[in-house]
């Protein structure tokens, strides 16, 4: 497999597609035309209008910048270009999926990044010798948050709990890197180590 290929495979795997907000853009509009047609159907047929006549639309839209007041167009305006500009970034903006690329070797593998926060948690426990319940790892797209919550009277040596976890995520590799913060809490305990 070359690299483009690889490269390619691995954005795919860690970037959601825009599928359901096209979806729904495409869905809005299509019932937007279907609405339109049967409206002007009904006006061609001499019948009631759901809403509005077509005739009647226009009319109100073309008396729209003397009927309204300058303000309230701006305003109006406005919220239009806002929602306009949601709905470009959605559209151009890629999104993001919760996990990571980590270097294997030569190979590039993806991992999701609940199997990131539980392999850490899990060497966290064994290295510092803290019972596996009691730590807590959430991992983000640039950060790695641990939270070691050791028995009452056990003391944690808080230096050597952030080299453990700086190693551990360092051997890891990850693509995009990513920050690790390590919090100490102690039950029945206001106090709380924060190391950043």
């Amino acid at each position: 497999m070359t690299d483009s290929v690889l490269r390619t495979v691995v954005r795919r795997e860690t970037h959601s597609p825009r599928t359901g907000a096209m979806l729904v853009v495409v869905i809005l509009l299509i019932l937007a035309a279907v609405y339109a047609a049967v409206e002007i159907g009904l006006s061609l047929a001499g019948r009631p209008p759901l809403l509005v006549a077509p005739g009647a639309a226009f009319d109100a839209l073309a008396a729209l910048p003397t009927a309204v007041v300058p303000a309230a167009l701006i305003a109006i305006g406005a919220a239009i270009a806002v929602i306009g500009l949601i709905v470009l970034v959605i559209a151009v903006a890629p999104g993001r999926l919760s996990r990571h690329e980590m270097t294997w070797g030569e190979r590039a593998v993806v991992v999701d990044n609940g199997v990131v926060a539980s392999s850490i948690a899990q060497h966290v426990s064994l290295e510092s010798g803290i019972a596996r319940e009691n730590v807590v790892v959430g991992v983000a797209h640039r950060s790695v948050d641990v939270t070691v919550r050791p028995p009452l009277g056990i003391p944690v040596d808080i230096d050597g709990l952030r080299a453990i976890v700086d190693e551990e995520v360092a051997s890891y590799r990850l693509t995009p890197s990513v920050r690790t913060h390590v919090r100490v809490e102690r039950p029945l305990d206001a106090g709380k180590e924060d190391l950043r």
